[in-house]
């Protein structure tokens, strides 16, 4: 993952970014479809004829008919999206808010409508009807009642869409899914670091070099991404070894150790700040390069389902058994490596990973807590415990299973209360 796609995944994730994009083309397009007009005075003839505005007068009131169309049909659009927006935030909270504002196909539909307008203003005012001097944009009028045809259809998508995206099933849905393509991106491979998997003898490293200093964090904020590449050339062109002691999703604050670099070479102030900029540091959590960030967020939507307010136990299942199928296939994922060496095999880079722990924590221990006094979901989450056990590859997942399903087995039996129940969520423990 480069530093380009960082930018081009940031620049996407922002809610003008398309509409403004959309509005430059049809700006663009606007001119280039007055300029064909101009240059081939076009006739239409045969059916053409038919949908030929005849007169500048019939031409500028099909422009300004679409064009009112248009924006006032992008305002309920926007109320729509708004609407959607405060039912997403009181339901499943805030945080959920960036997943509809990101949505492609809310952002591309307002695009679409404002776009439409803008067009349809610059085809209308180059229409000239006087006895001197007459210009009819006859290809341009044609696109623009094309353009509001394609955009009726997509207002009827719209709304099929909104009705679609604000359902909780498919909120959890498109989450998992995302963290499924991360997931799969973990397994690519990256160059030989990933076929050396011992721990290296840090004392031993640590003898080979005369200076040991911090790095030291410039900003406040959230770590939402680290120029990995970048940072091994950096090493590997110092002929130093770097400790990153933050991932992506973790909060820094300035002057907090964000590196530690092991050097023949004192303290470089150059070098601090081109660390400093290799970290992107911002005011919000980001799905680029933080896992937890997507786990958190249905943790999230199972928490609010769980409050006494909203007693939601069966989006907080649908949660649950997103969540094992999460899990279940980190189980056979292999995480990056966290030691990163150079082509002779000296140790370059430490990087501060995510663990199998770490995620399986992220994923059960608040609603956990949460679910104490409800049964069913207890019951689905020593299922989900039991299914991924049977996908573990090791003694440690395996640990880290069983410890899960005891704290679940704990709590059942401190809150309660109903025998049967009980029963039915011991036969799923013994596993």
């Amino acid at each position: 993952m480069n530093k380009l796609k960082y930018i081009w995944q940031k620049l996407n994730s922002t809610f003008w970014f398309i509409p403004i994009m959309l509005v430059i083309v049809s700006v663009i397009f606007a001119f280039l479809f007055i300029y064909i007009d101009y240059e081939l005075q076009l006739k239409p003839y045969g059916i053409l004829k038919y949908i030929y505005a005849g007169s500048a007068d019939s031409a500028r009131s099909i422009l300004s008919t679409i064009a009112g169309a248009m924006i006032g049909v992008a305002g309920t659009v926007f109320s729509i999206t708004l609407v959607a927006l405060t039912l997403a935030s009181s339901q499943f909270g805030s945080r959920l808010l960036r997943n509809f504002m990101y949505d492609t196909v809310n952002q591309t539909v307002l695009g679409s409508f404002v776009a439409t307008f803008i067009f349809c203003l610059l085809v209308l005012n180059s229409v000239r009807g006087g006895e001197v001097f007459q210009f009819i944009p006859v290809l341009s009028v044609f696109v623009s009642i094309a353009l509001g045809i394609m955009n009726i259809i997509l207002l009827i998508i719209f709304i099929h869409h909104i009705a679609t995206t604000i359902q909780s099933d498919k909120i959890i849905s498109d989450i998992s899914n995302g963290l499924f393509n991360q997931l799969d991106e973990l397994t690519e491979e990256d160059g030989d670091n990933n076929k050396i998997r011992h721990n290296p003898n840090m004392e031993f490293i640590r003898e080979n070099y005369k200076y040991e200093y911090d790095i030291h964090s410039l900003n406040n904020g959230y770590v939402q991404y680290i120029d990995f590449t970048e940072l091994l050339e950096i090493a590997i062109d110092r002929e130093i070894v770097i400790i990153t002691n933050y991932r992506a999703g973790q909060y820094i604050i300035n002057g907090s150790q964000l590196f530690k670099v092991l050097s023949n070479e004192k303290f470089d102030d150059k070098l601090n700040e081109k660390l400093n900029d290799i970290v992107s540091i911002g005011e919000i959590r980001t799905a680029l390069q933080d896992i937890e960030f997507a786990v958190h967020q249905i943790v999230e939507i199972a928490v609010r389902a769980l409050s006494p307010g909203v007693n939601d136990p069966y989006t907080a299942n649908s949660c649950i058994d997103n969540l094992s199928a999460i899990i279940s296939k980190l189980t056979n994922t292999p995480l990056p490596n966290k030691n990163r060496y150079d082509e002779k095999g000296n140790l370059r880079l430490i990087i501060n990973i995510l663990t199998f722990e770490g995620m399986i924590d992220a994923a059960y221990n608040q609603i956990r807590q949460y679910a104490a006094t409800s049964p069913s979901v207890l019951i689905r989450m020593m299922d989900a415990i039991n299914s991924i056990y049977t996908f573990a590859i090791n003694d440690s997942q395996r640990e880290v299973i069983h410890k899960h399903a005891d704290m679940i087995h704990r709590t059942a039996i401190e809150n309660i209360k109903e025998k049967n129940d009980l029963a039915d969520l011991e036969r799923r423990y013994k596993f």
